[in-house]
């Protein structure tokens, strides 16, 4: 099974950088892992919010694979403890999910046909975070939830 991370916006910033790094290196451990940034339309500053959430969903929906398992990023999304989430990816590793994409949408969220589409919508948070941010907390938290299916101490330091 592979992870692969991917979000709307720009490369990553260096305050997030060497944390989202470290973190991705450490997954590799478990599963192959890849991030994704996909860039937002050039016209974006011209497009309404409904609009710019289209053309990015567009853009989600086309590099997706039918056999993609995709977890949407979203404060109405279900929350879940680091246990909880360490058990649905061994569950989608259980059932050989090639391909599990963790989506962090754009500054608008996404569009509704991207949102359909989900396997799964997870909130971190009900807080809203820079997506910045969320990319470091997304990392560090699918190496817990990798450390926690292996047993390792990480969870508990």
């Amino acid at each position: 099974m592979k992870l692969q991370f991917w979000s709307i916006g720009k490369a990553h910033e260096s305050y997030v950088k060497e944390g989202v790094e470290l973190f991705t290196k450490r997954i590799t451990n478990y599963y192959p892992v890849e991030w994704n940034i996909l860039s937002i339309p050039k016209n974006a500053a011209t497009l309404s919010a409904t609009d710019l959430k289209k053309k990015e969903g567009e853009l989600v929906l086309q590099a997706l694979q039918k056999d993609d398992y995709l977890v949407l990023l979203d404060e109405r999304g279900k929350q879940l403890k680091s246990e909880g989430l360490a058990q649905m990816i061994q569950s989608r590793a259980n059932e050989s999910v090639k391909n599990i994409i963790f989506l962090i949408g754009g500054a608008f969220g996404v569009s509704d046909a991207v949102a359909q589409r989900a396997n799964f919508t997870w909130s971190l948070s009900p807080l809203v975070f820079p997506h910045q941010l969320v990319r470091l907390v997304l990392a560090e938290q699918i190496y817990r939830a990798c450390s926690i299916n292996r047993n390792e101490k990480y969870h508990h330091q």
